[in-house]
């Protein structure tokens, strides 16, 4: 009977010494900002506590987002990170010799509003008004132009004469495929396609299918576009996967963000000297997007254009969006349209 009484308050204390050393890091410790709020700009000063749930003696504490340690000063961090969007706030605890890792999601926002464009007409040229536009681009000062699926009609990839908008050569896509933005990198031509979760690689000489890939965690193919090493895709959420032209594997993303909110309407794409600019879906305007941070830098009011072109039923919304690096300009045109448009994009 001693023993027994003996026993059980100490079996009873060893196994609540076990649960304590069982402890997840979230039930010891919580990352509190100031003001409790979950949404930042970049560079920001934001105070930060550690709220101790069971008295621990702190021994040091380091943050991080996105694997980069954040300076801390007098208790407070500086939002200083390369790429902005919803992000994971972590925190190293160490503590009475032993290290727990917790972390809080935030959204790290740009540190300023975009700047506001307009654009100034060119030229205009013939465009197939049965084109429904998803992707465009100039390689060689010659135009490739991508479309989805109109009525009966198939998709298509062709290469254009841009002057006369003469067809130079032609690949149509299988029906079940609905064809979206393009772009070309070392003599190959990308595709996506839009639900399939498929893309397709072609020799750019006579649109010879080389090979084909599979979407990772993108939801759909949208638009496409390259800064000579890496490719950009659009999938109609906030996020431009970037993909290793080689094995065309997501490697990383960026996410697209104002001043005030993550923003999710990118489509097709055209890489600049640095920037992104994207047309914005369903709106007469595009994005001028830092491919770096993914902060959306400026605006382009891009109406008035599709009063331009010739009405008729199947008239849709702008999109298309091409630059000519010989020419100093962009080309635009949307789907269906029966114009394609060359323009200077300047500051209002």
């Amino acid at each position: 009977m001693n023993f027994i009484k003996f026993f059980i308050p100490g079996a009873m204390a060893t196994l609540i010494l076990a649960c304590e050393g069982e402890q997840k890091p979230k039930q010891l410790f919580e990352i509190e900002l100031d003001g409790k709020t979950k949404e930042y700009k970049n560079h920001e000063s934001v105070a930060v506590t550690i709220k101790n749930k069971k008295d621990k003696t702190i021994d040091k504490v380091s943050y991080s987002i996105d694997g980069k340690i954040l300076e801390l000063e007098e208790g407070k961090l500086n939002l200083d990170i390369t790429r902005l969007g919803l992000k994971e706030l972590k925190a190293v605890i160490e503590y009475e010799g032993n290290t727990a890792e917790i972390s809080k999601k935030i959204k790290v926002l740009s540190s300023f509003a975009p700047e506001i464009y307009t654009y100034e007409i060119i030229n205009e040229y013939p465009h197939d008004l049965n084109a429904f536009t998803q992707g465009l681009e100039f390689y060689n000062d010659t135009l490739y132009e991508s479309t989805g699926s109109g009525g009966n009609a198939s998709s298509f990839i062709r290469k254009v004469d841009f002057k006369t908008g003469q067809v130079l050569q032609q690949k149509d896509l299988a029906k079940e495929y609905f064809g979206e933005g393009i772009t070309i990198l070392n003599d190959k031509l990308y595709q996506l396609t839009w639900r399939k979760s498929i893309g397709f690689v072609y020799r750019l000489s006579d649109f010879k299918e080389l090979n084909t890939f599979q979407y990772g965690k993108s939801k759909e193919g949208w638009g496409l576009c390259n800064d000579g090493k890496m490719i950009y895709k659009s999938d109609g959420t906030e996020k431009i996967w970037l993909l290793d032209p080689e094995t065309l594997t997501e490697v990383s993303h960026i996410e697209t963000v104002t001043n005030k909110s993550i923003f999710n309407k990118a489509n097709e794409l055209e890489y600049v000297d640095g920037k992104i600019y994207a047309n914005v879906w369903q709106k007469e305007s595009m994005m001028i997007i830092d491919a770096e941070s993914g902060a959306i830098v400026g605006v382009i009011n891009m109406a008035g254009l599709k009063n331009k072109v010739k009405k008729h039923e199947n008239l849709d919304v702008l999109n298309g969006v091409a630059y000519n690096p010989t020419r100093g300009t962009f080309f635009v045109t949307g789907k269906n349209w029966d114009k394609l448009f060359e323009i200077k994009i300047k500051k209002k």
